[in-house]
């Protein structure tokens, strides 16, 4: 989800301010500790709809403080957040950090890749301890969508241990294979031909 769609969906709602827009887009998420968006993120995003024409200043309140700008959406972000409903949303399952780092850690030998898997198996568990301890702190009379996220996020992180027993089972297999390699390339200018 980008922060972006957040804001356009919370504007939908009803117009906010920017620290109220932080607050709701902490709330839907379930808390900080799981998606850490920094207040200037927000007002950075928020000037960047505006920009586009998504959301517009409704009004500056005072409410006894320092000035608070209010955002409503606009048509073209009405129309902009419903693309964003009718779309899929794509996953990175791809871009992995810990699987470059298993990759490298046979092709350099600057590490044992088994340990490598075991630390990173204990990581899980405790992510897996962690987000458990949490999911169970909800009431899912009042709070089952907040439930289904962090179940999510918990079958996420099994699959992922149940990825490294196998990674593990073979990883004598895969240092028997040859790492991936890039195609080399010619570099220079071609050669030119010579005419007789």
């Amino acid at each position: 989800m980008s922060v972006r769609n957040a804001l356009l969906g919370l504007l939908a709602q009803r117009p906010r301010h920017g620290y109220e827009l932080h607050a709701a887009f902490e709330a839907v998420v379930g808390g900080e500790e799981n998606w850490d968006v920094k207040p200037s993120q927000i007002y950075t995003t928020l000037a960047r709809l505006q920009e586009s024409g998504l959301v517009e200043e409704e009004s500056v309140g005072q409410g006894g403080g320092p000035e608070k700008r209010i955002y409503a959406i606009t048509r073209a972000g009405r129309h902009a957040l419903v693309e964003w409903f009718s779309s899929g949303v794509a996953r990175e399952h791809q871009r992995d950090e810990f699987f470059i780092k298993l990759i490298l850690s046979l092709a350099t030998g600057e590490a044992n890749p088994r340990k490598v898997i075991q630390t990173q198996r204990a990581k899980l568990y405790q992510d897996l301890h962690d987000m458990t301890a949490q999911r169970n702190h909800f009431d899912p009379k009042t709070e089952l969508a907040q439930i289904f996220l962090f179940d999510k996020a918990i079958m996420h992180l099994e699959a992922d241990l149940r990825w490294l027993d196998m990674i593990e089972s073979r990883i004598d297999e895969v240092k028997r294979q040859p790492l991936p390699e890039p195609e080399v390339k010619p570099r220079g200018r071609p050669k030119k031909e010579v005419r007789s």
